[in-house]
């Protein structure tokens, strides 16, 4: 049967849950209850008499049918979204939704400090940040961007740079070096307690050090291991052991004595934050002018 002009909204639905092979995170990005995108979806179903999706209670798969619906409507559908960022070009102020995936540090440091000129700037643009540290692929996921640090980009991205390269340092609470005493080289730390760091695809991040033609990374030892940066810097200052950073990241508290840098001879250069999209979608229009802010306004240089 033909396609009714009320089917497009359940179509859209159809491919958000495509994309994320979850009625949850669909329902999340759509705005909408996940009860009332299934409704839409079964709805659907019933007009075409064909099934779109098998779903359990564990996993939601395409059918054949549902793969080559999406298949056949995917990119008609991406040219209509586009379309709404072309509009902005002739509006007097930029409107709508942009998506963005980005680390916690990121989202402290690098976007709270511009956010409220963007919103005093672009009072219609309305910013869907998805605060993860895990590695996620931003356009499966139905993101327009992600930010993370350079090393950890795709290859296969746009990346466009943030801020400033860092130096990764290992600093710690003034109470844990009064107690545990200074370490005065890397091999020192395999004698610590040191907060470990998990990365977003769930490895145990080595802790890198370099001084002249020296170059190490070390597996430290310790009984705690974060995925978060704030729980990293939590924990540190609470005295539970040695931690790595970005140096800007805890630039306040060492200014402020609530942390003191250790072993800073042999701080590692890194890159800094880069935002990432498809070479194959437009830019929202709000992407572009937030990056521009964060380049102007420099948080992290």
């Amino acid at each position: 049967m033909p396609f009714r002009r009320s089917d497009l909204a359940d179509l859209s639905y159809f491919l958000a849950i495509a994309r994320h092979r979850n009625f949850r995170k669909a329902a999340t990005e759509l705005g909408v209850s996940a009860s009332a995108l299934s409704h839409s979806l079964r709805g659907l179903e019933e007009r075409l008499k064909v099934r779109l999706l098998n779903r359990t209670n564990r996993s939601v798969t395409l059918t054949a049918a549902g793969e080559d619906l999406h298949a056949a409507i995917h990119e008609p559908f991406a040219a209509i979204h586009g379309a709404e960022d072309i509009l902005n070009h002739h509006r007097d102020a930029p409107a709508g939704r942009v998506r963005i995936n980005v680390s916690d540090e990121a989202a402290t440091h690098l976007l709270a400090p511009v956010l409220p000129a963007f919103v005093s700037r672009y009072p219609d643009v309305e910013l869907d940040i998805c605060v993860d540290n895990t590695l996620v692929d931003v356009i499966e996921a139905g993101f327009d961007a992600g930010i993370r640090f350079g090393g950890t980009v795709p290859e296969d991205m746009i990346a466009q740079r943030l801020s400033a390269d860092f130096r990764w340092v290992v600093a710690a609470a003034p109470s844990y070096l009064q107690q545990h005493g200074m370490p005065e080289h890397p091999g020192d730390l395999m004698h610590h307690q040191c907060i470990r760091l998990r990365l977003g695809n769930g490895r145990i991040y080595s802790w890198d050090f370099e001084q002249g033609d020296e170059v190490l990374a070390l597996a430290v030892p310790g009984g705690i291991t974060v995925n978060s940066g704030a729980a990293n810097i939590a924990f540190s200052l609470r005295g539970l052991g040695l931690m790595y950073a970005a140096e800007p990241v805890i630039a306040p508290l060492i200014a402020q004595g609530h942390l003191q840098l250790v072993l800073e001879q042999w701080a590692s250069p890194g890159p800094g934050y880069f935002i990432y999209h498809s070479s194959r979608r437009q830019v929202p229009r709000g992407l572009r002018l937030l990056v521009d802010l964060i380049r102007e306004m420099r948080p992290l240089g």
